[in-house]
């Protein structure tokens, strides 16, 4: 103890950050912890934070761990594992009051750098490492399992667990087994011989994941989009979205490939750039395949004129929007939600876009399957809203359930029987009054139907025209089938607060967590909210009815420029003085406290009362 502040004492509540250097090979010891809590039952939600460039900068992992299983980012750090001389000063300076900091204590920290308010924990790992290993790879990597296993001690967490992680993990390789086990004791031994354990922090043993899976939301919407029926994938490398079509790849080549045969039924190109891989998705999609591809913001602003031809043309597609940082390269390991507006209103003239804004991996995956039913019913290009919060980073998440029973629907398309009996078919005719026209895929019949689509103006049967009339008719008709898709997509999610109240927050994608703990922070502090969770534009007509509902509505997301406040202002013709901006874009993920602080300032009025802390 180095000052006034008495030790924390937490169980199964706080937060674990690992200060480490990119490359060093602590990503999986560090992955090795997060499993393990949750292997003890207790709910446990990881967050990897690292740099844009290579091998050699710095790097952190941040583990929140909650039995309430609050999933959102908390904003404190409770115990420090500080493996990283160069951010010392910046990191220490995020422990909170009372909390711990264990460090590498080979060499002697001088006094001026530890700070007083906290308990410092130093284990000589090097020296260790030095003594037993004589290759420097090894020293390094085992020193990684080596804190995980000082850890154990000073958490109480189950060793066991940890060990039965390893085996799995290098499952057939026994020496890698021994090895790690080895060093894992090693951590232990000296830190239960040299400290005080457990600390006032500690793990106890819990039933509160539940049925629930741990995985990231990119491979989840990568598995989505096989059982949507996705077989044409054509993508260029950019983070956060890279995973996704890795992820894509993977599943394809065990569920997509002829036992009997050994031929893969799918087609998965790297193309030169982003602008070969969108062509390749709408020429893909032209023919009849179920085809999307993924990238981030930067990739959205070359797409712009292809995606634009999509909609004119009515081609299908998917596009997984991985949001990042920006404007330009922005920060391209940091999570945003800035590319709502670019998406919803993408390429040149008047457009209007699909978008689903999937709130985790859960829904990364059933979003990811629909998708592809929605672009061939509405013969558009359809955006599925990630970011990087929910793409890369593995949580705790509903079960993946799929109804065996379900077909795609591929929407209207002509047959051949039926091009023979039609009386007058034209691409662009609007025989429904929903604004869908029929489409044929190339080769429907030999004689009949459209070979080809048009991506100037045209008239009802696709030929060529500059009239007036007939382009105003067709703009038309594109909205009246982005009205159609208001029943199509999902709808919004609401949850009233206990008691009636004129405040409400609508929030929408990796904002959720951290704006449902905040509304029950909120509730206590006197302050009701009714919660509205925006899944989809084009927006229904009770996302307005609902702003209409309240005096004051909190737009919370993760952007500069109130991206969603501004589109629904422009969609519903509502008055901007209703819709109050609530807005973190720091490149973190939003926290409750923000959330809480942000709206307790803006409430004022007879519902608010003095604000106790924000946190549990």
């Amino acid at each position: 103890m180095q000052g006034q502040y008495q030790p924390l004492e937490r169980c199964n509540d706080f937060v674990v950050k690992f200060a480490n250097v990119n490359g060093s090979g602590s990503a999986s010891a560090n992955r090795l912890f997060t499993r393990a809590v949750l292997r003890m039952g207790v709910p446990a939600t990881p967050r990897n934070v690292f740099p844009s460039n290579i091998e050699g900068l710095p790097t952190w992992y941040e583990v929140r761990i909650s039995e309430a299983s609050h999933l959102a980012r908390h904003g404190d750090v409770h115990l420090l594992v500080a493996m990283n001389p160069q951010t010392w000063d910046k990191d220490v300076a995020e422990i909170a009051p009372g909390g711990y900091l264990l460090y590498d204590s080979t060499r002697p920290m001088p006094p001026a750098k530890l700070p007083r308010d906290v308990v410092v924990l130093g284990v000589p790992f090097t020296a260790i490492c030095n003594r037993e290993y004589s290759e420097a790879r090894q020293r390094q990597l085992f020193k990684n399992i080596m804190y995980i296993g000082a850890l154990s001690a000073l958490l109480d967490l189950d060793l066991g667990e940890i060990e039965r992680l390893i085996g799995e993990q290098f499952k057939g390789r026994e020496k890698l087994i021994a090895a790690n086990l080895h060093a894992l004791n090693l951590g232990r031994t000296h830190t239960l011989e040299t400290i005080a354990c457990p600390i006032g922090l500690r793990i106890r043993r819990a039933n509160a994941v539940g049925d629930r899976i741990f995985m990231d939301g990119n491979s989840a919407a990568a598995l989505g989009a096989v059982y949507g029926g996705a077989t044409v994938a054509a993508w260029y490398p950019i983070t956060p979205s890279t995973s996704l079509a890795e992820a894509f790849q993977r599943y394809c080549a065990r569920y997509r490939v002829e036992s009997e045969t050994g031929r893969h039924r799918y087609a998965i190109v790297q193309a030169e750039d982003e602008l070969a891989s969108i062509g390749m998705v709408v020429g893909a999609a032209w023919n009849g395949a179920r085809a999307f591809t993924a990238t981030s913001g930067p990739g959205i602003s070359l797409m712009q004129e292809t995606i634009g031809l999509a909609y004119f043309a009515e081609i299908p597609a998917v596009i997984f929007d991985v949001q990042r940082a920006g404007p330009s390269t922005g920060m391209p390991t940091r999570t945003q939600q800035g590319d709502v507006l670019a998406c919803a209103y993408a390429s040149h003239g008047d457009t209007r876009h699909v978008l689903l804004f999937p709130e985790d991996p859960h829904e990364c995956f059933l979003f990811g399957a629909a998708a592809f039913d929605l672009a061939d019913r509405l013969q558009t290009p359809v955006f599925v809203m990630l970011d990087l919060e929910i793409g890369m980073n593995e949580r705790l998440t509903a079960p993946l359930m799929w109804d065996d029973q379900s077909r795609m629907d591929r929407g209207k398309v002509m047959t051949a029987a039926a091009l023979e009996t039609a009386a007058d078919f034209g691409r662009y005719l609007d025989v429904d009054a929903d604004g869908i026209t029929w489409r044929t895929y190339p080769g429907t019949h030999p004689q009949l139907g459209s070979f080809f689509t048009r991506g100037t103006s045209k008239n009802d049967h696709a030929r060529y025209t500059e009239e007036g009339a007939a382009y105003v008719e067709n703009m038309q008709r594109l909205l009246r089938k982005f009205r159609t898709a208001r029943r199509l997509v999902p709808r919004p999610m609401v949850d009233l607060a206990r008691r009636p109240t004129r405040r409400a927050a609508i929030y929408y994608g990796s904002t959720s967590p951290a704006m449902q703990e905040a509304r029950d922070v909120l509730a206590e502090d006197g302050i009701a909210l009714d919660l509205m969770r925006i899944r989809a534009y084009p927006f229904q007509d009770e996302v307005f009815d609902f702003i209409a509902s309240h005096e004051q509505v909190f737009v919370v997301e993760q952007n500069r420029d109130a991206q969603m406040r501004t589109l629904l202002i422009n969609e519903g013709d509502i008055d901007p003085a209703r819709l109050c901006r609530i807005l973190s874009y720091d490149g973190t993920p939003i926290t409750s406290r923000f959330i809480v602080r942000a709206i307790a300032e803006e409430a004022g009025g007879s519902e608010v009362v003095p604000l106790r802390k924000a946190t549990p």
